[in-house]
């Protein structure tokens, strides 16, 4: 049986979410150094920002994840988590 990625959904909000999971994951890994795990507890606060529009909330929760990306003290299921985070928002378009 051959392996099927997820499919990503064409919603923003949908999108929001899924990310929101992905991250929420992160937070609560207690294995994932503490500046990484506040990094993503900041793109979430930004997420779950209603007053933004989505692009503007994925913009910003980008933004905040890609400075901790390159950490070399991360755990490498955390980073592919965060690059899959990232990834998803990165379509997000107003």
């Amino acid at each position: 049986m051959a392996f099927k990625p997820p499919t990503v959904p064409a919603d923003n909000e949908a999108k929001i979410r899924m990310a929101m999971a992905i991250l929420a994951s992160i937070v609560n890994d207690t294995g994932v150094p503490r500046n990484i795990r506040r990094a993503a507890a900041n793109a979430l606060t930004y997420l779950r920002d209603t007053k933004l529009s989505p692009g503007v909330r994925a913009a910003n929760a980008v933004s905040a994840l890609d400075e901790v990306s390159q950490d070399p003290n991360m755990p490498f299921h955390a980073r592919t988590k965060i690059w899959q985070a990232i990834s998803i928002l990165e379509t997000v378009k107003d």
